[in-house]
Protein backbone atom coordinates (compact mmCIF):
# COMPACT_ATOMS: atom_id res chain seq x y z
CA UNK A 1 0.00 0.00 0.00
CA UNK A 2 1.41 3.21 -0.86
CA UNK A 3 1.53 6.46 1.43
CA UNK A 4 -1.26 8.37 -0.86
CA UNK A 5 -3.46 5.58 0.00
CA UNK A 6 -2.55 4.58 2.67
CA UNK A 7 -3.67 8.43 3.56
CA UNK A 8 -6.68 7.71 1.90
CA UNK A 9 -7.36 4.74 4.04
CA UNK A 10 -6.40 6.61 7.02
CA UNK A 11 -8.86 8.76 6.95
CA UNK A 12 -11.59 6.26 6.50
CA UNK A 13 -10.52 3.89 9.05
CA UNK A 14 -12.08 3.69 12.55
CA UNK A 15 -9.41 4.51 15.12
CA UNK A 16 -9.57 2.22 18.19
CA UNK A 17 -10.73 3.54 21.42
CA UNK A 18 -7.40 3.02 23.28
CA UNK A 19 -5.88 5.41 20.84
CA UNK A 20 -9.21 8.33 22.14
CA UNK A 21 -8.11 7.69 25.61
CA UNK A 22 -11.28 6.00 25.85
CA UNK A 23 -9.88 2.43 27.73
CA UNK A 24 -8.72 -0.69 25.94
CA UNK A 25 -5.69 -2.20 25.30
CA UNK A 26 -2.94 -0.58 23.41
CA UNK A 27 -2.46 -3.02 20.28
CA UNK A 28 1.03 -3.89 19.84
CA UNK A 29 1.23 -3.81 15.67
CA UNK A 30 0.69 -0.71 13.61
CA UNK A 31 -2.52 -0.61 11.45
CA UNK A 32 -0.83 -0.44 8.30
CA UNK A 33 1.25 -3.50 8.71
CA UNK A 34 -1.64 -5.39 9.71
CA UNK A 35 -3.63 -3.95 6.46
CA UNK A 36 -1.10 -4.68 4.55
CA UNK A 37 -1.06 -7.82 5.51
CA UNK A 38 -4.71 -8.62 4.91
CA UNK A 39 -4.52 -6.93 1.49
CA UNK A 40 -2.02 -9.13 0.50
CA UNK A 41 -3.59 -11.82 1.02
CA UNK A 42 -6.60 -11.40 -0.12
CA UNK A 43 -4.80 -9.89 -3.69
CA UNK A 44 -2.08 -13.40 -4.00
CA UNK A 45 -4.78 -15.74 -2.58
CA UNK A 46 -2.30 -17.52 -0.34
CA UNK A 47 -2.77 -19.52 2.75
CA UNK A 48 -2.94 -17.71 6.82
CA UNK A 49 0.47 -19.71 7.69
CA UNK A 50 2.13 -18.43 4.06
CA UNK A 51 2.21 -14.92 5.05
CA UNK A 52 5.74 -13.52 4.53
CA UNK A 53 7.84 -12.94 7.65
CA UNK A 54 7.95 -9.12 6.74
CA UNK A 55 4.13 -9.02 7.98
CA UNK A 56 2.86 -8.96 11.97
CA UNK A 57 2.64 -13.12 12.59
CA UNK A 58 -0.39 -14.84 10.99
CA UNK A 59 -2.73 -15.64 14.21
CA UNK A 60 -2.78 -11.49 14.89
CA UNK A 61 -3.77 -10.74 11.23
CA UNK A 62 -6.41 -13.54 11.31
CA UNK A 63 -8.16 -12.24 14.55
CA UNK A 64 -7.70 -8.73 13.29
CA UNK A 65 -9.81 -9.79 10.41
CA UNK A 66 -12.49 -11.81 12.51
CA UNK A 67 -12.93 -8.85 15.01
CA UNK A 68 -13.97 -6.45 12.00
CA UNK A 69 -16.23 -8.91 10.64
CA UNK A 70 -17.93 -9.48 13.47
CA UNK A 71 -18.30 -5.33 14.73
CA UNK A 72 -19.25 -4.81 11.09
CA UNK A 73 -15.98 -2.59 10.72
CA UNK A 74 -15.31 -3.03 7.40
CA UNK A 75 -18.71 -2.34 6.22
CA UNK A 76 -17.77 1.01 8.19
CA UNK A 77 -14.95 1.45 6.28
CA UNK A 78 -16.35 0.51 2.22
CA UNK A 79 -19.69 2.47 3.10
CA UNK A 80 -17.07 5.57 3.39
CA UNK A 81 -14.74 5.20 0.74
CA UNK A 82 -17.71 4.13 -1.57
CA UNK A 83 -19.25 8.02 -0.41
CA UNK A 84 -15.71 9.53 -1.17
CA UNK A 85 -15.91 8.03 -4.30
CA UNK A 86 -18.83 8.52 -5.32
CA UNK A 87 -18.24 12.81 -4.20
CA UNK A 88 -14.97 12.60 -6.48
CA UNK A 89 -17.24 11.37 -9.96
CA UNK A 90 -19.46 14.36 -9.28
CA UNK A 91 -22.19 11.99 -7.62
CA UNK A 92 -24.59 12.03 -4.70
CA UNK A 93 -23.68 10.22 -1.74
CA UNK A 94 -27.02 8.03 -2.14
CA UNK A 95 -27.77 5.83 -4.98
CA UNK A 96 -30.87 5.95 -7.16
CA UNK A 97 -30.31 3.21 -9.33
CA UNK A 98 -28.33 -0.11 -8.12
CA UNK A 99 -27.99 -3.35 -10.68
CA UNK A 100 -28.46 -7.04 -8.65
CA UNK A 101 -26.74 -9.94 -10.34
CA UNK A 102 -24.81 -13.42 -9.36
CA UNK A 103 -21.49 -15.71 -9.68
CA UNK A 104 -21.21 -18.95 -9.03
CA UNK A 105 -17.59 -20.07 -7.37
CA UNK A 106 -16.32 -23.46 -7.31
CA UNK A 107 -15.68 -24.26 -3.36
CA UNK A 108 -12.28 -25.44 -1.72
CA UNK A 109 -12.74 -28.90 -0.06
CA UNK A 110 -12.50 -27.03 3.56
CA UNK A 111 -16.11 -25.65 3.07
CA UNK A 112 -19.00 -27.80 4.67
CA UNK A 113 -21.86 -29.48 2.77
CA UNK A 114 -24.92 -27.19 4.49
CA UNK A 115 -22.74 -24.17 3.11
CA UNK A 116 -22.16 -25.19 -0.71
CA UNK A 117 -24.73 -26.55 -3.20
CA UNK A 118 -24.41 -26.95 -6.71
CA UNK A 119 -25.67 -24.70 -9.69
CA UNK A 120 -27.28 -26.95 -12.51
CA UNK A 121 -27.19 -23.90 -14.57
CA UNK A 122 -23.56 -23.11 -14.49
CA UNK A 123 -22.51 -26.83 -13.38
CA UNK A 124 -20.87 -25.67 -10.12
CA UNK A 125 -19.93 -26.56 -6.71
CA UNK A 126 -19.74 -24.44 -4.23
CA UNK A 127 -21.47 -21.59 -3.37
CA UNK A 128 -23.14 -17.85 -5.14
CA UNK A 129 -21.94 -14.34 -4.66
CA UNK A 130 -25.30 -11.97 -4.97
CA UNK A 131 -23.82 -8.77 -5.33
CA UNK A 132 -26.10 -5.13 -5.11
CA UNK A 133 -24.15 -2.28 -7.05
CA UNK A 134 -24.71 1.18 -7.92
CA UNK A 135 -23.85 2.58 -11.21
CA UNK A 136 -20.42 3.67 -11.19
CA UNK A 137 -20.44 -0.42 -10.03
CA UNK A 138 -19.59 0.37 -6.53
CA UNK A 139 -20.63 -2.42 -3.90
CA UNK A 140 -23.88 -1.62 -1.91
CA UNK A 141 -24.84 -5.09 -0.68
CA UNK A 142 -22.80 -8.57 -0.69
CA UNK A 143 -25.00 -12.06 0.05
CA UNK A 144 -23.20 -15.57 0.26
CA UNK A 145 -25.16 -18.39 -0.12
CA UNK A 146 -24.70 -22.04 -1.64
CA UNK A 147 -24.76 -22.19 -5.27
CA UNK A 148 -28.30 -24.03 -5.48
CA UNK A 149 -29.81 -20.63 -3.89
CA UNK A 150 -32.14 -19.43 -6.64
CA UNK A 151 -31.83 -15.23 -7.61
CA UNK A 152 -35.35 -14.74 -7.31
CA UNK A 153 -35.02 -16.24 -3.58
CA UNK A 154 -32.47 -13.93 -2.69
CA UNK A 155 -33.69 -10.95 -4.28
CA UNK A 156 -36.60 -10.70 -1.86
CA UNK A 157 -33.91 -10.53 1.09
CA UNK A 158 -31.55 -8.34 -0.41
CA UNK A 159 -33.67 -5.60 -1.93
CA UNK A 160 -35.91 -5.03 1.60
CA UNK A 161 -32.08 -4.06 3.05
CA UNK A 162 -31.56 -2.08 0.08
CA UNK A 163 -34.74 -0.25 0.60
CA UNK A 164 -34.07 0.15 4.62
CA UNK A 165 -30.22 0.99 3.83
CA UNK A 166 -30.85 3.16 0.86
CA UNK A 167 -34.38 5.81 0.86
CA UNK A 168 -33.21 7.21 -2.40
CA UNK A 169 -33.21 4.13 -5.12
CA UNK A 170 -36.26 3.75 -7.37
CA UNK A 171 -35.13 1.34 -10.08
CA UNK A 172 -33.24 -1.92 -10.46
CA UNK A 173 -31.46 -3.54 -13.36
CA UNK A 174 -31.74 -7.77 -12.73
CA UNK A 175 -31.01 -9.92 -15.15
CA UNK A 176 -33.62 -13.24 -16.23
CA UNK A 177 -33.51 -15.49 -13.04
CA UNK A 178 -35.71 -12.29 -11.39
CA UNK A 179 -38.59 -12.53 -13.50
CA UNK A 180 -42.22 -13.62 -12.31
CA UNK A 181 -43.92 -12.70 -9.40
CA UNK A 182 -40.89 -10.79 -7.72
CA UNK A 183 -41.58 -7.75 -10.43
CA UNK A 184 -44.90 -7.04 -9.05
CA UNK A 185 -43.96 -7.75 -5.59
CA UNK A 186 -40.79 -5.28 -5.44
CA UNK A 187 -43.29 -2.63 -7.01
CA UNK A 188 -45.99 -2.78 -4.43
CA UNK A 189 -43.85 -3.89 -1.40
CA UNK A 190 -40.82 -1.84 -1.81
CA UNK A 191 -41.85 0.66 -4.32
CA UNK A 192 -38.81 -0.16 -6.82
CA UNK A 193 -38.99 -0.58 -10.29
CA UNK A 194 -37.46 -3.73 -11.33
CA UNK A 195 -36.24 -4.12 -15.27
CA UNK A 196 -35.09 -7.17 -16.16
CA UNK A 197 -33.16 -7.21 -18.78
CA UNK A 198 -33.57 -10.43 -21.23
CA UNK A 199 -31.90 -11.38 -24.54
CA UNK A 200 -34.95 -11.24 -27.61
CA UNK A 201 -34.86 -15.03 -29.13
CA UNK A 202 -34.23 -13.72 -32.22
CA UNK A 203 -31.02 -12.27 -31.56
CA UNK A 204 -27.44 -13.45 -32.92
CA UNK A 205 -24.23 -12.76 -31.45
CA UNK A 206 -22.94 -11.17 -28.63
CA UNK A 207 -25.41 -8.05 -27.52
CA UNK A 208 -24.50 -5.98 -24.47
CA UNK A 209 -27.88 -5.40 -22.16
CA UNK A 210 -28.66 -2.31 -20.23
CA UNK A 211 -26.83 -1.55 -17.23
CA UNK A 212 -26.11 -5.61 -16.91
CA UNK A 213 -22.44 -4.64 -17.91
CA UNK A 214 -21.82 -2.48 -14.88
CA UNK A 215 -22.30 -5.37 -12.76
CA UNK A 216 -20.31 -7.72 -14.71
CA UNK A 217 -17.73 -5.58 -14.23
CA UNK A 218 -17.32 -5.31 -10.62
CA UNK A 219 -17.49 -9.18 -10.79
CA UNK A 220 -13.97 -8.59 -12.67
CA UNK A 221 -13.08 -6.12 -10.50
CA UNK A 222 -13.27 -8.99 -7.64
CA UNK A 223 -11.57 -11.97 -9.53
CA UNK A 224 -8.89 -9.94 -10.07
CA UNK A 225 -8.29 -10.86 -5.98
CA UNK A 226 -6.84 -14.31 -6.32
CA UNK A 227 -8.30 -15.19 -3.02
CA UNK A 228 -11.67 -14.95 -4.57
CA UNK A 229 -10.54 -16.98 -7.53
CA UNK A 230 -12.53 -19.85 -5.08
CA UNK A 231 -13.86 -19.91 -2.22
CA UNK A 232 -11.76 -20.82 0.18
CA UNK A 233 -13.59 -19.46 3.59
CA UNK A 234 -15.17 -21.99 5.68
CA UNK A 235 -17.84 -19.31 6.87
CA UNK A 236 -20.11 -17.40 4.58
CA UNK A 237 -19.11 -14.43 6.96
CA UNK A 238 -15.35 -14.72 6.46
CA UNK A 239 -16.41 -14.93 2.35
CA UNK A 240 -18.30 -12.19 2.49
CA UNK A 241 -15.35 -10.39 4.47
CA UNK A 242 -13.48 -11.08 1.42
CA UNK A 243 -15.40 -9.69 -1.12
CA UNK A 244 -15.81 -6.60 1.27
CA UNK A 245 -11.78 -5.80 1.41
CA UNK A 246 -11.17 -6.64 -2.44
CA UNK A 247 -13.98 -3.79 -3.04
CA UNK A 248 -12.27 -1.65 -0.10
CA UNK A 249 -8.90 -2.13 -2.41
CA UNK A 250 -10.47 -1.32 -5.73
CA UNK A 251 -11.49 2.44 -4.38
CA UNK A 252 -9.02 3.41 -2.23
CA UNK A 253 -6.44 2.66 -5.31
CA UNK A 254 -8.69 4.93 -7.35
CA UNK A 255 -8.90 7.52 -4.69
CA UNK A 256 -5.55 7.56 -4.04
CA UNK A 257 -4.47 7.53 -8.56
CA UNK A 258 -7.18 10.53 -8.59
CA UNK A 259 -5.03 12.35 -5.13
CA UNK A 260 -1.80 11.77 -6.25
CA UNK A 261 -2.41 12.82 -10.16
CA UNK A 262 -0.24 15.57 -11.97
CA UNK A 263 -2.15 17.97 -14.16
CA UNK A 264 -0.48 18.44 -17.47
CA UNK A 265 1.40 21.47 -18.14
CA UNK A 266 2.29 20.72 -21.59
CA UNK A 267 0.76 21.23 -24.87
CA UNK A 268 1.37 19.28 -27.82
CA UNK A 269 3.62 20.97 -30.84
CA UNK A 270 2.87 20.14 -33.92
CA UNK A 271 6.64 19.79 -35.62
CA UNK A 272 4.57 19.75 -39.51
CA UNK A 273 3.65 23.60 -39.13
CA UNK A 274 6.22 26.39 -39.87
CA UNK A 275 7.85 27.87 -36.66
CA UNK A 276 6.06 30.83 -35.31
CA UNK A 277 7.78 34.06 -35.40
CA UNK A 278 7.85 36.58 -32.75
CA UNK A 279 8.96 40.19 -31.93
CA UNK A 280 12.70 40.90 -30.38
CA UNK A 281 13.30 43.49 -28.08
CA UNK A 282 14.23 45.75 -30.93
CA UNK A 283 11.05 45.39 -32.72
CA UNK A 284 12.70 43.15 -35.71
CA UNK A 285 11.32 40.23 -36.40
CA UNK A 286 13.01 36.67 -35.12
CA UNK A 287 12.05 33.21 -35.76
CA UNK A 288 12.84 30.23 -34.08
CA UNK A 289 13.01 26.18 -34.99
CA UNK A 290 10.60 23.57 -33.49
CA UNK A 291 13.09 22.27 -31.08
CA UNK A 292 13.61 25.79 -29.43
CA UNK A 293 9.87 26.96 -28.72
CA UNK A 294 8.99 26.72 -25.43
CA UNK A 295 5.66 25.42 -24.53
CA UNK A 296 3.76 26.93 -21.34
Amino acid sequence: MSDAEWAVVRQAFRAPVWMESRGGRPEGYCHRQVLDAVRYLVGNGIKWRSLPVDFPPWPRVYAFLCRRRDRGLIQVLRYRLRERVRRAEGRETGPTAAVVDSQSVKADATVKNASRGYDGGKKVNGRKQHLITDCLGLLLDVLVTPASTTDRDTARTMLPALRESFRKPQLVWADGGCTGHLVGWAAQELGLALEVGKHCDDTSGFRVLPRRWVVERSFAWLIRSRRLARDYETEPASSKAVILWSMTMVMSRRLARRKTRVPHRFALVDLHRPPARASSKEGRPSTRSADEVVVH
